[in-house]
């Protein structure tokens, strides 16, 4: 389902896969993320993904009454706390999501598919 905005002269439709893109890009930027994870079912592998393809490590839904949840795969530095990590994430996306889209974050998920040494 696509986000939906009412303005005064018609609906403005956001596309999952703009959210998606915009929060991975958002997500990168944050302290202790080494990058986005694709997790193979197949084999349970996981792979770090190159920056453009950031939304694949991102799952985004939105509700019937246009709240957003996201679920986030991601790899951490090592050696840095995951739940500064996960704090830090948190307050960023809500922030800059919200005021990109308009929308209100209803959840946002982490779920750490693996961990990196700092390069």
């Amino acid at each position: 389902m696509s986000g939906r905005i009412d303005s005064g002269l018609g609906q403005i439709v956001i596309n999952t896969d703009v959210i998606a893109t915009y929060a991975g890009s958002v997500a990168v930027e944050c302290f202790g993320i080494i990058g986005m994870a694709a997790v193979s079912m197949k084999d349970g592998l996981v792979k770090l993904l190159h920056r453009d393809s950031l939304k694949h490590g991102i799952s985004v839904r939105i509700s019937e009454d246009n709240k957003i949840t996201l679920d986030f795969h991601v790899i951490v530095a090592y050696g840095v706390a995951i739940t500064t990590i996960a704090d830090n994430l948190i307050d960023s996306v809500k922030y800059k999501v919200e005021a990109f889209t308009g929308m209100e974050i209803e959840k946002i998920n982490i779920k750490v598919e693996g961990v990196r040494a700092i390069d």
